[in-house]
């Protein structure tokens, strides 16, 4: 006997409910939930169940101290530890002292110390404090979209990333091909910069190398770049140069403002680097000997 077809919209519900089932792209292994560390302001639901008996439900307010207070066991700091470290760390007293083997299981109710900041060509930028956690598409209409001189990409700088370079977003995938494997989901502290197309104005997209550096000229701006970096990614200091003796020039309202630093010293690490801004011009003089 012939197999019946099924219906045509079954088919197309079948698709709607298979691309709900993909999840947005998140930066890094592990999920939101897992990675999040809790903060002020931030509601928990606790539930702490033993001996197979649900023992308490409550839904904890974390304090301006990074405090929750927890039943059976008083108040805890809970401040900067994931859902599964503030596990642990109620699981421990609890076992000691009330429950044989309790289990103990944290959600979040309501995020309140979600904080993001978006720069560069949107049309509001700032800081934006969310109850949720946004992708960066989400950002960029909470800062009222993208204008139209917008470069062709995003960089996302993650507090906990160390010395790494800033994630790229390529824009023109994300924004012009609906190509969502680009929408990056944020973590609370993140900062994105969208720079401005070159067309429009290189002195805020470039940095400059002049002087005693093996490749002077332009190089791009990207968030977190310093005077050192900068000058390694030219090819680094000629054999005359005089990096003790940098400068840096940097456009200040209607004049300029000059940073000397001792690159001689950032090097051996003795002193901290300068962070740069879009259209700095970094000069290495010539040594004196």
């Amino acid at each position: 006997m012939k197999r019946k077809s099924q219906p045509w919209y079954l088919s197309i519900l079948l698709i709607v409910f298979c691309i709900h089932l993909v999840p947005t792209t998140v930066w890094g292994k592990q999920t939101l939930d897992t990675a999040y560390k809790v903060g002020p302001g931030d509601i928990i639901a606790l539930t702490i169940i033993a001996g197979g008996v649900e023992q308490t439900k409550a839904n904890l307010v974390v304090s301006e101290d990074g405090e929750i207070t927890v039943p059976f066991i008083g108040n805890m700091k809970a401040s900067g530890l994931t859902f599964k470290n503030l596990e642990k760390k109620i699981y421990i007293p609890l076992e000691k002292d009330y429950f044989v083997d309790p289990q103990v299981n944290i959600q979040m109710k309501e995020y309140h110390s979600l904080s993001f900041t978006i720069s560069g060509a949107v049309d509001k930028p700032g800081n934006y404090k969310l109850d949720f956690h946004p992708s960066i598409m989400d950002l960029i209409a909470k800062a009222g979209g993208v204008k139209a001189g917008r470069g062709n990409v995003a960089y996302v700088i993650r507090q906990d990333q160390g010395n790494k370079k800033p994630q790229k977003i390529d824009l023109t995938k994300l924004l012009d091909e609906g190509d969502m494997s680009q929408n990056v989901m944020l973590a609370t502290g993140d900062k994105v910069h969208i720079p401005l197309g070159t067309k429009l104005n290189q002195s805020i997209t470039k940095i400059y190398l002049e002087g005693e550096i093996k490749n002077p000229g332009m190089i791009d701006y990207q968030p977190g770049l310093s005077a050192l970096s900068a000058c390694i990614m030219a090819g680094g200091f000629s054999k005359y140069a005089a990096p003790n003796r940098t400068k840096i020039i940097r456009k200040k309202g209607m004049g300029y403002k000059v940073i000397e630093v001792n690159l001689e010293k950032v090097k051996d690490g003795k002193l901290a680097d300068v962070p740069l801004k879009p259209g700095d011009r970094i000069h290495i003089p010539e040594t004196w000997m």
